[in-house]
């Protein structure tokens, strides 16, 4: 179990708690991965892959979650665009692939 960061003596120690935290983020980007996959099944043309209103949708509630939890919003805003549009690329990628 990694030190509370506020607990932390040694870059040791950050170094473990922010590995830990890099382990559990992978993960759960790769369940949001899955459903880009469940999106690209589900969706009835390819036209629909993006949706500029869910983007928006997205981003206004994380930096809502963000303000309510004390991530800066100069951290959460572009690392949530960029990750939305990896993951509209993969969707398309999906979509393609899957209606060969």
């Amino acid at each position: 179990m990694p030190v509370a960061p506020e607990d932390c003596q040694t870059m040791a120690e950050v170094r473990d708690g922010v590995d830990a935290l890099d382990r559990q983020l992978v993960a759960l980007i790769a369940e949001r991965a899955r459903y880009m996959e469940a999106a690209a099944r589900i969706k009835p043309g390819r036209d629909t892959v993006r949706d500029d209103w869910r983007v928006n949708d997205v981003l206004t509630k994380v930096t809502a979650e963000a303000e309510k939890t004390g991530l800066p919003v100069s951290i959460a805003q572009p690392v949530w665009r960029e990750l939305v549009e990896r993951s509209i690329q993969y969707e398309f990628e999906v979509w393609d692939r899957t209606r060969v």
